[in-house]
């Protein structure tokens, strides 16, 4: 079977084309997190609901602090307490006080004339720390302007307004903000389950004898990781062994376990035993299966009854790799997720890259920062079968598919994994 060599953004679109938000599902607001909103959220009210003050001190007419200092004192007598959860019982006339605690109402007033309301905008606090106790009167050190150390009704949100539009992806502040809205739940997008299969004759499960010939199943276990830090829930399926009958049999135990994507690692080259794309194109239909990317370049996609297959390669790195180019953004965009690329940086690569072939590279590097220039350096080997340079690395740096060589103190955008 000979295929065309995709470029990395032709294979993604492909691949992005085939997915879409999944279902929603409504779920209590702490199970929401790193989920993606599908409705929008609007105040049902006023936050705060009521005017408040943000400071321990004293609540009164501004005017009644006109003049004052440390040496020519505001003398206001004391007719109440105001404590954070309860609404006062007495308005402040002129020359009066109360004492207000953090977070409580503030209190009513009334004209100089004490016969009319006055308005909101004529109260002020006075901090505790500008103020001197003497009995039932305190002195006032500092004159203030209406509405000093006062949080108005609807500071935060107004009664109507769009807080959370859908879309959004709820972390720690937007879980606060449906709690201060009231909501005990969330409308979110449902995790998508993802099949995982690793093939090969020469694999074996992780808890058995390491024998001549025989490698582990790595694969397996850091695309469930993946998946799991991505937001998918991952259905492991063991190892399907170097038949058409096996493969076959697995995929379609697999397929009928309702899940919304299958990764395969392993089978997708063109060795007599690479039988992934033979039995997708068998079962199924099949869109590509090369990709201008080291490490990465035989990677098969297509679809198995209506669902979608990525068969990624063996080499553990290259099935890291793979992975965060195509599978994270399908697993984001099932998510609800638009933005669906990472965070890029410009960065100095501090080791050379001697020589490449026209694919674009993604090389494993540390990226640290010193003297506020981004610096990427290389993590060891970089092999597709050495996992140990992923396990130092912390992003990837993107060599250009045009670049003959990458000399150290080349500029190079990283993509962040961490």
């Amino acid at each position: 079977m000979t295929a065309p060599m995709l470029t990395v953004e032709a294979a993604l679109e492909h691949v992005l084309s085939a997915f879409h938000p999944l279902e929603p599902e409504r779920i209590p607001i702490l199970e929401a997190l790193d989920r993606v909103l599908a409705e929008d959220v609007r105040a049902g009210e006023d936050i705060p609901p009521h005017a408040n003050s943000s400071m321990d001190g004293y609540a009164m007419l501004a005017a009644d602090t006109s003049g004052a200092s440390i040496d020519h004192p505001a003398h206001l007598r004391i007719i109440g307490e105001i404590a954070a959860g309860y609404v006062p019982d007495a308005a402040v006339a002129p020359g009066t006080t109360m004492r207000i605690m953090t977070g409580a109402p503030i209190p009513p007033g009334v004209d100089a004339a004490a016969t009319a309301a006055a308005t909101a905008e004529a109260i002020a606090v006075v901090k505790v720390e500008d103020t001197e106790t003497d009995g039932e009167w305190v002195n006032i050190h500092t004159e203030v302007s209406p509405g000093n150390y006062i949080r108005p009704a609807g500071e935060d949100v107004r009664q109507g307004e769009l807080v959370l539009p859908k879309g959004t992806l709820v972390r720690s502040q937007e879980i606060g903000m449906l709690a201060t809205l009231g909501h005990k739940e969330a409308l979110v997008h449902r995790r998508p389950h993802v099949a995982i299969l690793a093939t090969g004759d020469e694999v074996v499960e992780i808890g058995q004898p390491l024998m001549p010939g025989k490698i582990r199943n790595a694969n397996s276990y850091s695309n469930a990781a993946q998946v799991l830090k991505q937001g998918g829930v991952p259905l492991l399926l063991g190892i399907a062994r170097d038949s058409v009958e096996d493969l076959t049999a697995k995929i379609r135990a697999g397929l009928e376990q309702d899940v919304d994507l299958f990764l395969t690692s392993g089978g997708v080259s063109v060795g007599d035993f690479d039988l992934v794309k033979d039995v997708l194109a068998a079962e199924g239909d099949i869109a590509f299966w090369r990709v201008r990317m080291k490490p990465g370049k035989p990677l098969a996609f297509g679809r198995i009854g209506g669902v979608p297959v990525l068969g990624l390669p063996g080499n553990p790195v290259s099935v890291m790799v793979s992975f965060e180019v195509f599978v994270r953004p399908a697993i984001w965009k099932m998510l609800g997720r638009t933005d669906l690329a990472r965070p890029t940086l410009q960065a100095t690569l501090m080791n050379e890259i001697a020589h490449k072939d026209e694919r674009r590279h993604y090389v494993r590097v540390r990226v640290t920062e010193r003297d506020g220039e981004i610096r990427a350096h290389l993590t060891g080997g970089q092999g597709s079968g050495i996992l140990s340079s992923m396990v130092k690395a912390n992003a990837l740096a993107i060599i250009p598919e045009d670049w003959e060589r990458a000399p150290a103190g080349s500029q190079v955008q990283v993509v962040m994994l961490d």
